[in-house]
């Protein structure tokens, strides 16, 4: 299998992993902020030269294309598109509400993602375990969109888990007497390059690469401030 990167730029925190032989050799984590853009090429270029690596050894990148943190999203995409066009790396879009799934304990039959999209909304996506048993495969069942978390839960089979950075900002409607919703520790809350990787490798096994002239990241909708520059 060819070699790779993933990078994981939607959250509160940001990553890197490089891949060989269809396994992660390598990770980094950076904070989130203006730092993103500041130091993700050199720390790129250092875990590949701790390798023995050049930038055309990447044959395939793995980017985490949201929904999540507008700025980190935009980091992101640019540098795989500019990457992709300077080495000729194959592009895998991964959608963020994967790579958050992957995090889920292995006795969680149904999930929900859980991001803060401001004003009482969030971005979200539905996830049933294949077959209803512990530790299988999941089956997406809403992809990732705008909605708000008690039509989430009105909607979620039981017992359901959540899971995301969201989660703090939405406390008020989980239910506080409800043992059939299951918040899941905040340890698991962020993606990782890492499981990035993961489904990466899947999606390319597959033939699910983006060409870097539509490559954009998953939004959902406009960022805020955009939104009042059209309100206006």
């Amino acid at each position: 299998m060819p070699r790779a990167l993933a990078t994981e730029t939607s959250g509160r925190l940001g990553s890197l992993a490089l891949v060989e032989d269809g396994r992660v050799v390598a990770e980094d984590e950076f904070p989130h902020g203006l730092q993103h853009a500041a130091e993700i090429v050199v720390r790129i270029d250092r875990l590949c030269r701790e390798r023995g690596w050049g930038p055309g050894d990447l044959r395939e990148l793995y980017v985490s294309a949201g929904p999540g943190s507008f700025t980190g999203l935009r980091i992101g995409i640019t540098l795989a598109k500019t990457f992709a066009f300077a080495t000729g790396a194959k592009l895998v879009a991964v959608p963020t509400v994967r790579v958050l799934a992957a995090n889920a304990p292995p006795e969680a039959t149904n999930l929900v993602i859980v991001l803060d999209a401001k004003r009482d909304q969030i971005f979200t996506a539905r996830f049933e375990r294949e077959g209803g048993e512990s530790g299988g495969a999941w089956v997406e069942r809403e992809a990732a969109h705008l909605d708000d978390l008690p039509s989430m839960l009105a909607r979620s089979p039981r017992p359901v888990h959540l899971l995301g950075e969201g989660i703090p900002h939405h406390q008020k409607f989980i239910p506080p007497d409800d043992a059939s919703v299951i918040v899941t520790p905040p340890e698991l809350w962020r993606a990782r390059a890492a499981a990035v990787a993961e489904e990466g490798m899947r999606m390319a096994g597959a033939g699910q690469f983006t060409d870097p002239d539509h490559l954009s990241p998953i939004y959902i909708r406009r960022p805020e401030a955009e939104e009042k520059y059209v309100a206006k």
